[in-house]
């Protein structure tokens, strides 16, 4: 079933998906982060779903949606003061934090962790859906396991159509990335995945915060990881991508150009449409995602960009890259790990 709700949640279409929900069925809905494919998070086999539906490897916990933050001790416990203060502060928003779970939560759901990942979005349909359904809501990105995450419901309906019992159609998605993930050590906010909340914020509120030495780097395929978004091959079209960056902007596209030539054209190049006019390349072969100046726009457009240039099936795609700043942080560690860590960073 597809339901249209970009201008208005429909009432009686709401409560058919909220019995989906508690009936142990999957469903499609929009977050201000990305689509999720949602379960009930107590029922193990409605949980079990998500991952055939995906195909996604069972150590890859996943995250629980709660609609209130009074619902948060219902599913973890031993709240720390530090963990309180960034619950305070980031929820409900593009922020996760790794909680010691309750029992209440199947071993499916955190991969048999002692923790679990918890997130209050803030989209008003997501809430609604989690509200009514009266369940906490286990969502992994709406996606098949490895393929660029979906921010418009055009992008993935045809790939999961059949695989779930609704989809839930809200427009295109606020943010475009996946949630902050962050796990508090030793009273310390330790940063597991990049996204919407950005490492300089949370320093504004505790005064301290870490990067886990894997957001830039890969995971040993042995490692256990609590977050998802670590371990796997993630946000990756089809065809082969490289990322390009330098501080330098002339750089950046001499490099670029010089690949062009290399594969004779047959490139698709996602950048800036500040640079749009720099690149001989066949028309429909640049996809902008936006000026090099806006990162907000860059993030919510990435995704879909990859998408759309791995229909053209090119020899490869060329990604130009950005500064590690602010939301650049996360849009980088998703770049990254499309691109399978083919990345070239020229040095002045």
């Amino acid at each position: 079933m597809y339901y249209n709700w970009k201008e208005k949640t429909n009432t009686d279409e709401l409560k058919v998906v909220c019995n989906l929900i508690r009936n142990g069925e999957l469903v499609i809905f929009p977050t201000e982060t990305v689509y999720g494919i949602g379960a009930n998070a107590l029922d193990e086999n409605a949980v079990g779903k998500i991952f055939v539906a995906k195909g996604r490897p069972s150590d890859n916990p996943l995250i629980v949606h709660l609609a209130d933050k009074r619902k948060i001790e219902d599913i973890a416990q031993n709240i720390t003061e530090v963990e309180q203060k960034l619950i305070d502060n980031f929820m409900p928003g593009p922020f996760t934090i790794i909680l010691e779970r309750k029992e209440i939560i199947p071993d499916i759901v955190t991969a048999g962790l002692n923790t679990v990942a918890v997130r209050i979005p803030d989209n008003v349909i997501a809430r609604g859906i989690i509200t009514f359904s009266g369940v906490p809501i286990a969502a992994p990105s709406a996606n098949i396991s490895g393929r660029p995450s979906g921010t418009d419901i055009n992008d993935i309906r045809k790939e999961l159509e059949g695989r779930v019992s609704a989809i839930v159609d809200g427009g295109k998605t606020q943010i475009g990335l996946e949630s902050t993930v962050v796990k508090v050590i030793n009273e310390i906010p330790v940063v597991l995945r990049p996204g919407g909340v950005t490492p300089e914020q949370i320093d504004e509120v505790i005064g301290n915060v870490r990067i886990d030495s894997n957001v830039f780097s890969e995971v040993n395929s042995e490692s256990v990881v609590e977050s998802p978004g670590m371990k796997y091959k993630h946000y990756s079209p089809e065809t082969h991508c490289r990322l390009i960056y330098s501080e330098e902007d002339l750089d950046q596209i001499f490099y670029i150009k010089n690949l062009i030539k290399e594969y004779q054209g047959d490139v698709v190049v996602i950048g800036f449409k500040e640079h749009k006019e720099k690149f001989s390349i066949p028309n429909g072969r640049f996809i902008d995602v936006g000026s090099k100046y806006n990162y907000e726009e860059i993030g919510k457009n990435i995704f879909s960009a990859l998408r759309k240039a791995d229909k053209i099936k090119p020899g490869i795609i060329l990604v130009e890259g950005l500064k590690k700043e602010g939301l650049g942080f996360a849009i980088m560690n998703r770049l990254l790990r499309t691109c399978g860590y083919d990345y070239i960073e020229l040095k002045k």
